[in-house]
């Protein structure tokens, strides 16, 4: 079994009622064990222009899981969960109604077409590490370092709801 962190978010629609589905579901799925899931935070909408403060807030947070999965089968549940919650991939950071990112896979460095383990930008979003440091305070993200010293120098601003 891999420990692995993905992130949620949604910005579009009954956001609580869709994280939480998608968790559920996330975690009855073969091959998936569910360790923790963080407290929910809200933040603005960031994208490819930076923050839009005219889209709608997200909410965000982490899920734990231990997988039997390999990474590429992780994705494909997670693209499937998305899909199954109305998200369209119509604009690149687009407003979205389910987000689901693997963020870590047991420390694995990946890049191809489909995936780049650790996400690329993980390191620089506060709505990504404050959850992760709220079910992990040690967490390490591989090629970064600590999340809490990644946290404490990420700029962007979250809530907890």
């Amino acid at each position: 079994m891999t420990r692995a962190v993905i992130a949620f978010g949604a910005n579009l629609g009954d956001r609580e009622s869709t994280i939480a589905a998608a968790t559920r579901e996330l975690a009855a799925s073969e091959g998936v064990e569910l360790v923790a899931v963080s407290p929910v935070y809200e933040s603005a909408a960031i994208k490819t222009t930076g923050v839009d403060p005219t889209a709608p807030a997200y909410l965000n947070g982490v899920i734990v899981v231990e997988t039997s999965l390999d990474p590429h089968a992780l994705l494909d549940v997670l693209q499937a969960l998305e899909h199954e919650h109305g998200r369209v991939r119509d604009e690149r950071w687009g407003d979205r109604t389910l987000d689901l990112d693997i963020i870590d896979f047991g420390g694995r460095r990946l890049a191809d077409e489909r995936l780049e383990l650790p996400h690329p930008r993980a390191w620089q979003r506060a709505f990504v590490l404050q959850p992760w440091l709220d079910v992990d305070p040690a967490a390490v993200l591989a090629g970064r370092g600590p999340v809490a010293e990644l946290r404490a120098a990420a700029a962007d601003e979250v809530v907890r709801r």
